[in-house]
């Protein structure tokens, strides 16, 4: 994890919340089994509507898994995501049972397991990069995903690289990002804007 970081909260926080980013320089260096099944360990602990637990997570280390992978990222994603390790496709049931109900909060539920998964990452000391730019349909037809399945997200994986090679419009991006006070956000009693 990259101790760089301008960050300041408002409020007495964790400092793993300010000490996470989505970098987007990677090293090859492969990820220790250990430490990538402790971050899916945690994204198993996360807290899911009546215990559902809808988070699934189909992961590439191998050069021809990661190939499958890169043929449904956006190139503009491919560019940079291209030296990390690890990539994970981030998947939730959309059904809570066998007869097809909806789980209407199964893409909540798949980004808290998310969540998880990302600060125990940086918490071992590995980068994670979430992804939306990718072609959803064709990630599930690569990865044999059933109808009853949605990809939330890819997200790469890995050791962070100061030295990786970076377009320069990527290389201008590697700062982590502010976020929006909390008076934008936060309403008590009803939303106000």
């Amino acid at each position: 994890m990259s101790t760089i970081t301008t960050r300041k909260a408002d409020h007495k926080i964790d400092p793993i919340h300010l000490e996470r980013w989505s970098s987007r320089a990677f090293s090859s260096k492969p990820v220790e089994d250990a430490k990538l099944h402790s971050i899916f360990e945690a994204a198993r602990w996360a807290p899911s509507a009546a215990n559902w637990q809808p988070w699934h997570f189909v992961y590439a280390e191998q050069q021809e898994d990661l190939a499958k992978f890169h043929s449904f990222i956006y190139e503009a994603n491919v560019e940079w995501c291209k030296e990390a390790p690890v990539l994970v496709a981030v998947i939730s049931k959309k059904t809570r049972n066998d007869e097809g109900d909806a789980n209407i909060t199964h893409a909540f539920d798949t980004g808290t397991a998310w969540g998880y998964l990302s600060l125990e990452a940086a918490r071992q000391g590995l980068l994670t990069h979430g992804m939306g730019g990718f072609d959803r349909d064709k990630a599930k037809e690569v990865l044999e995903i059933p109808e009853e399945y949605e990809v939330q997200a890819v997200i790469a994986i890995g050791y962070h690289d100061p030295e990786a090679p970076l377009s320069e419009k990527n290389k201008a991006r590697e700062v982590p990002s502010d976020r929006r006070p909390l008076d934008e956000f936060l309403f008590e009693g009803s939303f106000k804007k």
